[in-house]
């Protein structure tokens, strides 16, 4: 299975209660198809009194059940807590995006929705070469007459 179809046949279930383990969220998710995978994140910090994150993910054989399962199982009650059940979104490349170690504008994507052509930057520079003023207006042309800061004096 491509990694595209198995994020087709995930779902995210979030508001896992604490006392839950895989074994609860395989028997409640059972009933809407063949279950593949599931994967509940164990919490890391190092204060931490819960044994996991509070949401899991479920991976069916089929995209199919995986749309069956949010139809039935989001907003349901599990272990006192209300469910929410979602599709997977697939994980961003640690290549791609803000979190990325490349920067923004040297990534391929930004590249690619950004792009100006050699055509355009000629046009750019033309522009510039027919005005004539190599240097931007003073910011303080225009203000000769005003030696006191404060409102004029009527």
């Amino acid at each position: 299975m491509t990694d595209t179809a198995r994020w087709k046949a995930t779902v995210y279930v979030g508001g896992v209660a604490s006392l839950a383990n895989t074994g609860n969220i395989h028997d409640a998710f059972i009933p809407f198809g063949e279950i593949a995978e599931i994967s509940l994140p164990k919490n890391d910090a190092p204060n931490a009194t819960e044994h996991h994150r509070g949401f899991a993910y479920v991976e069916y054989e089929d995209a199919e059940d995986a749309k069956e399962a949010i139809d039935n199982m989001d907003q349901s009650e599990f272990f006192g807590r209300v469910l929410k059940v979602s599709a997977a979104k697939a994980p961003k490349s640690a290549e791609e995006g803000l979190g990325s170690k490349t920067a923004v504008w040297q990534q391929e994507k930004w590249l690619a929705a950004n792009a100006v052509s050699e055509e355009d930057r000629m046009a750019a520079a033309g522009a510039e070469a027919v005005d004539g003023n190599d240097r931007p207006d003073d910011p303080m042309q225009g203000l000769e007459g005003l030696d006191v800061a404060g409102p004029r004096p009527e």
